[in-house]
């Protein structure tokens, strides 16, 4: 569990904190495998049900409570609590007790053994697959597919459905594939003329990975997409001759939903659906009128982005709640570039626990990789995130990809979570008085308990027919991180002491949130209005703009740079950045609103330094493939001519860039070699990301270099923002917020 605070040294008070004018808060990853300096959990056995919790707030006893010999004093709340006869030989020994030896701790909670257990416990894994679509199309699915049934642990179960007009289930359990039809109405409500369940029993329709692999890969082969005369024939005709769409993805994904739920906890305690959408659904119950995405707007004077963010429908947000009382996780997979309105999908992933891509065309696509990394990293469910306190503070909003506890403050519900999987919580005070001079020192406990799956052998006796295929039991583990921070009485200690990898984090999730309410251009002016307050509240902090008879000093006086405090100096870089990122781009700036949404939903779960990257990408030089240069350049042409560096290495978290300059050496190979250090450092950075990048070789002076350069953004303006014009980028930037900070403080 990687922990990681906006300021490192807590505000002495809300009037201090209000100076300060940078975000207070904690980003958390609960199932990262070690903290944020590396060091992993101290695990223990069956002992979740041991750990004593306080009679007054429920925290957990941790190593900053204080422990008599028949009691404990409570971290977070100081209440005092009495010790079982149990606990108290228990602590006799307190070397042998995990949560006596470390703040970090991961315990088993001991759950009762079912003969059914290990089928209950196997993995149920569904591909559904839109077959109103191109031969590309399902060319780039069956690879994925094949991709994902190598990651796919033997003793997994899989299951192959399609959906257009109809829905197809596939029995591939015998010799040849078998595939039942199901007919969509077309003006249904979600409903089908008959239930999944009488089509193909649900345990004919999920098949053992070990002993089907071959058939399922063979049924893959058989889909094809439905005609043009398919889809209007079913479909029929809509008024004055329009033609209806035959993609019936709502109805499908409906039915697949309640044909699953009679299953769960008997077959399984998670499954997950891979839906893979070549356009938007626009046949029967949730199809959704793309023709809200057009030129309809210049004429109506409507604001095309407050339009376009939110979504037109509640049907996938209703569907997605049922799904989560079903034990299904919901990832999709849109693979097309015409508007499929992602802000309504969304909700059918991101809240059952999943994921949203969007890939523009089936070329150049990852998603094989994607789908494969995916599947092979370690993953849990049945997930719920409880922040607490000490009495002085508490949680004021979270962000994140979770439920919500409709009865319990602060408590998060996380229906499948991996080990990217990242959360913020901002913070306020209880009352105007902050922390007491007498009080301890805030405390800080977050308890993330969840289940995975273990796998074990089934040993039956030698000479018998029994199944000795690997199975699965559930384990259910709490994972436990108790902090402590120090408290700051001055402005300029809190500067000293921000993240600013971490405020970055709750500026992303701040002006997300502001836009889906206000509209994009609102959310930009929010963003620039706050660094020229905080540039303002710096310069007045550390005495830099001196008053003379009610007037601020000249703009040349005023330090934008935040040159007396290395901990700010990233931010104007970082907002610049924000605001030329296509998350805040307006529409008539040409940005598709699906890739909007995509990023919307990317940016919101990356753990901080990852979005950092994200936003403003890290460029290196190289003296050769095997020597750096420089570690790190501003994203400028001048910081490429001054270097005088041959090659260039970008990371933008999603593309990787190598980029070799005009004047290279011309024996200098290219592109590097597969042993050189550059390329270690590639294969390395695209394990550790939770998506497949994207690596892009540039020669310049040959190649198109439009791809490299348009990440150059230090020397581009931001215009169409409804800010000030910017016409010479980050300097221009600078200058404007300067003569800003003038006007703030006069």
């Amino acid at each position: 569990m990687a922990v990681r605070a906006s300021l490192s040294r807590f505000p002495w008070d809300p009037e201090l904190q209000e100076a300060c004018g940078v975000p207070w808060g904690v980003a958390v990853t609960p199932l990262a495998f070690a903290n944020e300096i590396g060091q992993a959990p101290l695990r223990g056995g069956a002992e979740g049900h041991r750990l004593p919790r306080c009679d007054n707030c429920y925290g957990y006893f941790n190593t900053y409570c204080e422990l008599d010999q028949w009691s404990w004093t409570c971290a977070l709340c100081g209440a005092l609590n009495g010790l079982s006869a149990p606990s108290i030989d228990r602590y006799s020994q307190a070397q042998s007790c995990p949560e006596m030896c470390s703040s970090f701790i991961d315990l088993e909670i001991p759950a009762e053994v079912s003969e059914n257990e290990g089928i209950g416990a196997r993995p149920v894994y569904i591909a559904a697959v839109d077959l109103s679509s191109s031969e590309e199309f399902l060319e780039l699915i069956k690879s994925a597919l094949l991709a994902a049934l190598e990651a796919l642990a033997p003793g997994s179960l899989f299951g192959l459905v399609t959906f257009s007009y109809k829905i197809g289930l596939y029995d591939v359990q015998g010799p040849i594939p078998v595939v039942k039809h199901v007919f969509i109405p077309p003006d249904s409500d979600g409903g089908l003329p008959v239930d999944l369940e009488d089509a193909m029993p649900l345990l004919s329709f999920l098949s053992p990975v070990e002993s089907c692999k071959d058939r399922i890969a063979a049924a893959l082969e058989t889909l094809k997409p439905t005609t043009s005369w398919e889809r209007t024939t079913a479909a029929g005709q809509g008024m004055d001759g329009v033609f209806l769409g035959g993609r019936g993805f709502g109805a499908a994904m409906s039915a697949l939903v309640s044909y699953l739920s009679s299953e769960y906890g008997k077959t399984f305690a998670l499954a997950r659906v891979f839906a893979f959408l070549s356009g938007p659904p626009d046949y029967g119950a949730g199809q959704l009128d793309t023709r809200r995405y057009g030129e309809q707007y210049a004429s109506k004077g409507e604001d095309a982005d407050r339009a376009l963010l939110p979504e037109q429908t509640p049907f996938y947000k209703d569907l997605a709640a049922i799904a989560v009382q079903a034990g299904v996780c919901v990832d999709i997979f849109a693979i097309t570039n015409e508007y499929t309105d992602l802000a309504s999908l969304k909700f059918l992933s991101i809240e059952s626990g999943g994921s949203l891509f969007l890939y523009w065309s089936t070329d150049d696509s990852t998603l094989p990789q994607d789908i494969y990394r995916m599947l092979s990293r370690p993953y849990a469910f049945g997930c719920v995130l409880r922040l607490r306190t000490s009495s002085d503070f508490k949680p004021a909003n979270a962000y994140g990809h979770f439920f919500p506890d409709p009865q319990y403050e602060n408590v998060q519900h996380i229906i499948c979570c991996d080990s990217f999987a990242t959360y913020a919580y901002d913070f306020e005070f209880e009352s105007n008085t902050g922390f007491s001079r007498h009080s301890e020192s805030p405390v800080l406990q977050i308890a993330f308990q969840y289940t995975t799956m273990v796998p074990y052998e089934e040993t039956g006796n030698a000479g018998s027919n029994s199944d000795t295929r690997p199975r699965y039991s559930l384990q259910r583990r709490l994972r436990i991180r108790t902090l402590q921070y120090s408290v700051a009485s001055s402005v300029v200690d809190l500067y000293n002491s921000v993240d600013p990898e971490v405020v970055s984090s709750f500026l992303v999730h701040k002006v997300i949130s502001a836009s889906l309410v206000q509209g994009v251009r609102e959310g930009r002016l929010l963003l620039h209005d706050w660094l020229v307050i905080l540039t303002a509240q710096y310069n007045d902090a550390c005495k830099i703009v001196q008053f003379d008879g009610g007037n601020t000093t000249t703009v040349s006086r005023v330090d934008v740079a935040f040159s007396q405090c290395p901990q700010l100096q990233p931010i104007p870089r970082l907002v610049f950045a924000l605001l030329r990122n296509p998350l805040l781009h307006l529409h008539e700036e040409g940005v598709h609103p699906d890739y909007r949404i995509f990023l919307q939903c990317l940016f919101s779960v990356l753990e901080p330094s990852s979005l950092q990257r994200a936003i403003y990408p890290v460029l290196t030089s190289y003296a050769s493939p095997d020597k750096q240069a420089y570690p790190r350049h501003s994203l400028s042409r001048a910081a490429l001519l001054t270097s005088g560096s041959p090659i260039f290495f970008l990371d933008a978290f999603t593309d990787l860039i190598i980029y070799y300059s005009p004047a290279a050496d011309a024996s200098l190979p290219f592109p590097p070699p597969h042993d050189c250090l550059l390329r270690r450092t590639i294969n390395r950075l695209k394990q550790e990301r939770s998506i497949t990048p994207k690596l892009t070789f540039i020669r310049g002076g040959h190649d198109d270099a439009t791809a490299f350069e348009n990440y150059l953004i230090e020397e581009q303006d931001v215009d169409g923002s409804g800010l000030p014009s910017l016409s010479s980028g980050f300097v221009s930037f600078l200058e404007e917020v300067a003569k800003n900070v003038v006007e703030y403080l006069s």
